[in-house]
């Protein structure tokens, strides 16, 4: 199922703290946002740990944000788990459309959830983004330790520098991969430990950033 996200144009803000590197960093120097709406369709929701059913996309009321809420994202290790139960993934698929001219970066993204770590055994949060037909990018891992028994927060925030900008004038889907991972370490076998992903939240003011640049004019 396709949802769709429209974002106003005064609502797409960069980081204020990245535009003075643009012209160090051989980029075409970063605007406010592009001067018309941006269209973002959530196009598939796939993994172990986002089976279909157990995935719902809300849009806000504004369209600025999205959430991407799971009733079954959870990983865990212990008596009556699963061997596979150590592990689960997630993928969103979106199909971003920016007004001609104009390119995006993704420069960070926040997750949240709740961990039960047993002494000795740890849970992981990994993440990476990519577009499609390109390389992915260097995954991003969030390591907690045991005993934990309280929620979980990671955020993933990349250099302006090291930014992975869409392609002009192509159009290619944004992949945005995640993994819950818990392993049992040291801790006793007898005991369980599980780390749940509660949602996956989604805006371009707050929680998922987007730079914005003018693409290059095309030699003629």
């Amino acid at each position: 199922m396709s949802r769709t996200l429209l974002t106003g144009g005064a609502a797409a803000v960069l980081i204020a703290t990245a535009a003075t590197s643009a012209g160090a960093a051989g980029h075409t120097p970063q605007i406010t946002a592009p001067p018309d709406k941006i269209v973002i369709e959530l196009a598939t929701v796939n993994g172990s740990g986002c089976r279909e059913g157990t995935a719902e996309v809300a849009v806000a009321p504004d369209n600025t944000a999205f959430t991407v809420t799971y009733s079954e994202y959870l990983a865990q290790v212990g008596p009556g788990a699963p061997p596979t139960a150590f592990r689960k993934n997630c993928q969103l698929n979106l199909r971003v459309h920016v007004p001609s001219g104009f390119t995006y970066a993704i420069v960070q993204a926040d997750y949240r959830g709740f961990a039960f770590l047993q002494p000795g055994a740890w849970g992981q949060e990994r993440a990476n983004y990519y577009f499609q037909g390109m390389p992915q990018t260097t995954q991003r891992t969030h390591q907690f330790n045991g005993p934990h028994n309280d929620n979980w927060q990671a955020s993933d925030k990349t250099e302006y520098a090291d930014l992975v900008w869409a392609p002009c004038g192509e159009k290619r889907n944004f992949n945005i991969n995640t993994e819950l991972r818990v392993n049992a370490g040291t801790s006793n076998p007898q005991t369980t430990s599980f780390m749940a992903m509660d949602s996956t939240d989604a805006s371009v003011s707050t929680l998922y950033h987007l730079a914005w640049q003018v693409c290059p004019t095309p030699k003629k």
